[in-house]
């Protein structure tokens, strides 16, 4: 499912602009386990370079195990936080691995990066002709822009023009062109439409699209599975029990990570959410809202629903009412009148609007399980803050200042009052009607065929094939950099 069919030709001027750009590309082996196989000579250089810097060195830190630091970080374990029973009124431990310490400070460069490089290393897509295309929901097209300054190719970002200032004032920096769709964050569809516009106006490009690229679904179950893989092993202890994973869907790649823990904990569950104004998974239906990065009214390729056991919906008012409690002084005054640890509240500019999503989600999964202080529920915090801090004044402007008694509304309806509303939790025909609405968008809109969505649900090996062909994968980076030349 992923093409690792060769093209010599263009393959060759591909290593030419590596070697010129001084590119080593990190295998996924090397992402999933920096400390141990990043090269000497790229560790010494990552010293000198700072977390943002389009340096290609820093494609080795497209990794869940930076130093949480700025510059100059080296490697260490997976970067992830623990939220304490304070603070989400639930006995069950939630986990959640931290997205800000990517560079671009967001995940989604992962499986921008994912996207890329297997039509890199095979010579099917040419950085000195063709412009790289990201069609995406905000942070996606930010890093896929990142991934093609470092290569010197051109890009075209595309995003919905109601995303947040911050993603558009970085895009100017990077991107070659940015193009702005109409809506927000629930307007997949004008991205897609874009795409189609793109592909026929005779331009050399490459469109790599997210919600259908399976390189998005491997990078996840091979580097961030692996990575909640390396956070359970220390957090369990003798007692502990493995749950599952809560995620919002957005492009349903993160949700990978879930596929891969049910190997190592076959009991476990995956749920996965959307902004209940948009029910696409609950109620076949639409709508707009405002956690940005979950862009729905449709359901991705790359999802493995077969393998989804509960699908929720998130009220975009609780995000955005949280984010607020998070970070604004009199939201982090109340909360530690309840009791939530100064050390908690240092770290809630660590959580971005659809990390506040991830977190309700597993607070919902816990409590439709009424699981207990022993059982631990992992999720993701996307970006952080950092990426909203428009928004905050935005909001300020909007309602006025966030009181203390604004932070107890937040606070008691928000975290201690998320219920399990809007939860389903799929039967067997219920994970086929959420499958089947793949068919509208990708065999009606988007040229997939009958037989491969057919596929996707009956053929038990589908999934399989994605996270099979890494091995081949890494073998053939392996190679493009012999051919570079420019040593380990």
């Amino acid at each position: 499912m992923i093409d690792l069919s060769i093209h010599e030709a263009t393959l060759a001027k591909s290593v030419a602009r590596a070697r010129e750009r001084n590119i080593v590309i990190p295998t996924y082996a090397q992402m999933a386990n920096p400390a141990a196989l990043c090269p000497p000579r790229i560790k010494a250089r990552l010293a000198e370079v700072g977390l943002w810097d389009v340096d290609p060195a820093n494609l080795f830190r497209i990794t869940w195990h930076n130093e949480p630091k700025p510059s100059a970080g080296g490697f260490g374990p997976a970067n992830a936080i623990e939220l304490p029973s304070s603070l989400t009124g639930i006995p069950a431990r939630v986990i959640a691995l931290v997205g800000k310490w990517f560079p671009t400070g967001a995940h989604k460069v992962g499986a921008a990066f994912s996207c890329l490089v297997p039509r890199l290393v095979t010579g099917q897509f040419d950085p000195t002709r063709q412009k790289a295309v990201w069609p995406s929901t905000g942070n996606y097209c930010r890093g896929g822009a990142y991934d093609s300054a470092l290569l010197g190719c051109e890009s075209i970002a595309i995003l919905p023009e109601g995303m947040s200032r911050e993603r558009f004032e970085w895009l100017s920096t990077v991107a070659g062109e940015t193009i702005k769709t109409p809506g927000s964050e629930s307007n997949v569809k004008e991205i897609f439409d874009k795409c189609w516009e793109l592909r026929r106006s005779g331009q050399e490009l490459m469109i790599f699209n997210q919600f259908d690229e399976m390189g998005n679904y491997l990078w996840h179950h091979e580097v961030t599975g692996r990575a909640m893989a390396s956070v359970l092993e220390h957090a369990l202890g003798p007692r502990g029990r493995y749950r599952g994973i809560a995620l919002t869907t957005g492009s349903a790649g993160t949700i990978a990570s879930g596929d891969y823990l049910k190997k190592l904990f076959p009991d476990s569950k995956i749920a996965a959410s959307e902004a209940l104004e948009c029910p696409t998974m609950l109620q076949n239906g639409y709508g707009a809202h405002r956690i940005e990065g979950i862009g729905d009214k449709h359901v991705p390729w790359v999802h493995n629903v077969r393998n989804t056991d509960l699908v929720m919906g998130i009220a975009d008012e609780a995000t955005l009412s949280l984010i607020r409690l998070f970070n604004e002084p009199a939201g982090r005054r109340y909360l530690a009148s309840q009791g939530v640890p100064d050390t908690t509240i240092s770290q809630l500019g660590l959580i971005g609007i659809s990390g506040v999503a991830n977190i309700l989600s597993a607070i919902k999964l816990c409590r439709w399980y009424e699981h207990g202080e022993d059982d631990v529920v992992l999720t993701v915090l996307t970006d952080s803050i950092d990426m909203y801090q428009s928004r905050l004044q935005e909001l300020n402007e909007e309602r006025g200042e966030f009181t203390e008694r604004d932070a107890a509304a937040a606070f008691h309806r928000y975290l201690l009052g998320e219920s399990i509303a809007n939860v389903e939790e799929l039967s067997y025909p219920a994970k086929k009607r959420v499958h089947n609405l793949k068919y509208f968008t990708w065999v009606e809109q988007q040229g997939k065929t009958h037989d491969e969505i057919q596929a996707q649900w009956y053929d038990p090996d589908t999934w399989l094939r994605v996270p099979a062909c890494v091995g081949e994968l890494d073998n053939l980076i392996t190679e493009f950099n012999a051919r570079v030349g420019l040593g380990s």
